[in-house]
């Protein structure tokens, strides 16, 4: 069975909703929940920015939940300076049953790895593959073999 190792739950800010699902959906293979929207009332509350609107992504695979979150200024229809925010971009790690199949879906998709699948030396996950890569906005994701490889 495919798990998330230490995160159940995590929260990535994206510059384009629209391209996030995509590469999250049919290239990771998440399962999209659903997509809503935060009116700046309650926005301002969560993130502490003035008049911002929040589009949220919700995902679902790997026994893990993500959420994308995309800041949008509703004035003018730009996109919010998120570096002051508390809900930002964080690394996140799957362990995935079908690792030599998802590394080559990646490949297949042109996504940029970062380096060589390793294997990983010592500790628990010792003698399994690990990968990693951004998605679009430059969030990292770690992938580790259920398996020794």
């Amino acid at each position: 069975m495919s798990h998330i190792t230490s995160i159940n739950h995590i929260s990535f800010t994206v510059s384009d909703l629209d391209s996030s699902i995509v590469f999250y959906k049919d290239v990771l293979g998440l399962k999209l929940l659903d997509r809503s929207y935060r009116e700046p009332e309650f926005s301002s509350k969560v993130t502490g920015l003035k008049n911002v609107k929040l589009e949220i992504a919700y995902f679902e695979g790997f026994n893990a939940r993500i959420e994308l979150i995309e800041y949008i200024l509703p004035e003018i229809k730009t996109y919010a300076d998120t570096t002051t925010s508390n809900v930002g971009s964080a690394h996140v790690c799957f362990n995935i049953d079908n690792f030599q199949e998802f590394v080559a879906n990646l490949k297949t998709n042109n996504v940029e790895i970062l380096g060589e699948v390793c294997t990983i030396p010592a500790g628990p996950n010792s003698g399994k593959g690990v990968l990693y890569f951004n998605d679009p906005d430059n969030n990292t994701i770690e992938v580790i073999s259920n398996l020794k490889i």
